[in-house]
């Protein structure tokens, strides 16, 4: 009973769509596709703030 197999996989994927819908199933995958789009480009626009500020420091010390 520990198993998860294919069966019960496609099972419970038939549940939750029959309980949500299709319609608010896709609005919820581009939230979340959204959401991590947005999470990586600000993660990118920290890492190149921290980058540009290692860079003045170090051009600063060598003055």
């Amino acid at each position: 009973m520990g198993e998860i197999s294919i069966t019960k996989l496609l099972v419970v994927g038939a549940l939750i769509v029959l309980l949500f819908g299709t319609k608010k199933l896709r609005t919820l995958g581009g939230d979340l596709g959204a959401a991590i789009k947005g999470f990586k480009k600000a993660m990118n626009d920290d890492d190149a703030a921290a980058k540009a500020t290692a860079d003045s420091e170090r051009l600063s010390h060598k003055e």
